[in-house]
């Protein structure tokens, strides 16, 4: 029997969230909107044209269904007839075509890997490939679960040779307490490099160097408490993770490896880890933008890093549906604020409400107290660009502002080279305008911030900036403080504004180290 594959596979691209190329969507036809597709899928009708049955295909079979009317594609080892999801694709037939009759599972990680296939098109599921690629590793020997040395066959041949020794792990315990210590042997890690969870009996800790994943992955031997601490010591690259025992008792052995247990691969390469997080409050941002608020498990550590989005996840009418999202700080003047709970605790977005949408209306009818799953960190923003950084221009348009929050946040704390921080926020109306008070109220307190709003359709009341992004607009904000000054320009927001903006900042001979644009799906 075939067992159909339950883990998601979210990954980067949306307008919030994440540099690369993003893809442009196609309008669909009447009748052809998410929602119809899922309504489709649970009509009963036979989708695959196998009349329920699951098969083996072979390569040579594969390639056989390679048209339109008859279009099968491989991901991960799993075979899709997706001829009947053709004319509901955003991307476009063209797209979904490219990988007809073939393995298209890396072009849909570089193009869309955040969407949950499994789930959009399991009505669709012709069956497995009769060979698989990959061999399970097997890590059920005890010196493994003891003796934390990656083995070099687990290493990555491309790892290997730019040089970065294999990660490893130990464990030492006291009556009360046992301590997992990782040694990443790079001295750039901190808390946010690592992600803890604990449920259950599993203990998962990944950990981020560069762009690897390494992970301990353990079925703990014994119970412990839902409290853990972990501490980094930067300067050597050592993280310690801290459990309390439920029991004094003494532990013979750390527990049994799970799946891909001490294994150090490309990040790319990785599954999404989900956690279930609890809606704690949401509030009026604008008219059609909420501020929510979510709280971690207290068995879980995880700090999104500035400039990475997270990807929340809601099941709808039986369909899991992703969608990607930047968190935000509380506020930008979060001094005037009281925590009523530790800041690491709890995640915050800033979302606008589409009412003729799928998720966000679902998102929004959720209750105080109500669960929404949310995603291990991903993106390529790095905060390395910041240093000796004397200008930064952030651009922003409507809920593009949320990755300029963070950034805006972090330059204005912790940059001391930096002279002068400037936000051009593009918005329809002065309604739409996300936190203006905060905007204005940070640039009246730090005198290095300025904020410029840009209205496409202001009322005859307007007296600030009028009309779109244009060379002219971006030549007269773009003024460096010095001839020379190190310089970097954030862009977010809907793809076209994106795109033009690209071009715009190209054309006024900036390089492509001073620009990281956060690109829309």
């Amino acid at each position: 029997m075939l067992n159909i594959p339950s883990q998601a596979f979210p990954a980067p691209s949306s307008q919030q969230r994440v540099a690369s190329g993003g893809r442009s969507k196609v309008p669909l036809k009447q009748g052809r909107s998410l929602m119809d597709w899922i309504r489709l899928t649970k009509s009963g009708k036979d989708l695959t044209g196998l009349k329920g049955r699951l098969i083996e295909v072979t390569e040579e079979e594969l390639k056989k269904h390679n048209t339109k009317d008859d279009c099968w594609i491989c991901i991960r080892g799993f075979v899709y007839n997706v001829s009947p999801y053709m004319e509901y694709h955003p991307g476009g037939e063209d797209e979904l075509m490219k990988a007809a009759g073939s393995d298209g599972t890396d072009l849909f990680d570089q193009v869309h890997r955040w969407v949950n296939y499994e789930s959009m098109l399991k009505e669709c599921l012709v069956g497995r490939m009769a060979v698989k690629p990959a061999v399970p590793k097997d890590y059920h020997e005890e010196k493994k679960v003891l003796n934390g040395m990656l083995p070099k066959s687990q290493v990555p041949d491309a790892l290997a040779k730019e040089g970065p020794v294999s990660p490893s792990y130990d464990w030492f315990q006291t009556d009360s307490l046992v301590t997992i210590v990782i040694y990443t042997k790079q001295k750039d890690v901190n808390l946010d490099s690592v992600i803890v969870d604990h449920q259950y009996d599993s203990f998962r800790a990944e950990t981020i160097i560069k762009d690897y994943s390494y992970l301990i992955h353990i079925e703990l031997s014994h119970a412990i408490q839902e409290d853990f601490s972990v501490r980094v010591v930067a300067n050597v690259g050592k993280i310690e993770i801290v459990l309390k025992k439920k029991e004094n008792t003494s532990w013979e052995c750390l527990g049994h490896p799970l799946e891909n247990h001490n294994s150090l691969i490309p990040k790319k390469d990785t599954g999404l880890y989900y956690r279930k997080c609890q809606l704690i409050s949401k509030e009026d941002a604008t008219h059609d933008t909420k501020l929510f608020c979510l709280m971690l498990p207290p068995s879980t550590h995880l700090q999104v890093p500035i400039g990475q989005h997270v990807y929340l996840k809601l099941t709808i009418t039986g369909t899991e549906i992703v969608k990607p999202y930047t968190p935000v700080s509380d506020s930008l003047l979060s001094e005037f604020k009281e925590p009523v709970i530790p800041n690491n605790k709890y995640i915050y977005f800033l979302i606008k409400i589409y009412p003729a949408g799928l998720f966000t209306p679902e998102l929004d009818h959720l209750q105080i107290g109500d669960f929404v799953s949310i995603s291990n960190p991903e993106g390529n923003f790095k905060i390395a660009q910041f240093q000796e950084l004397e200008d930064l221009f952030l651009l922003a348009a409507g809920t593009g502002f949320t990755p300029m929050v963070k950034i805006l946040n972090y330059a204005l704390t912790n940059i001391s080279s930096l002279r002068k921080v400037k936000l051009m926020f593009f918005n329809k109306t002065e309604d739409d305008i996300i936190w203006r008070s905060q905007l204005e109220k940070l640039a009246f307190k730090d005198k290095r911030f300025d904020v410029e709003f840009v209205l496409s359709q202001p009322t005859s009341e307007w007296n600030g900036k009028k009309g779109c992004i244009s060379p002219g607009l971006l030549s007269e904000f773009l003024k460096r403080s010095l001839d020379n000054s190190k310089v970097l320009i954030c862009i977010c927001g809907p793809a076209a504004f994106t795109e033009q903006g690209m071009r715009m900042l190209h054309d006024l001979n900036f390089s492509k180290d001073e620009i990281h644009a956060f690109t829309a799906s």
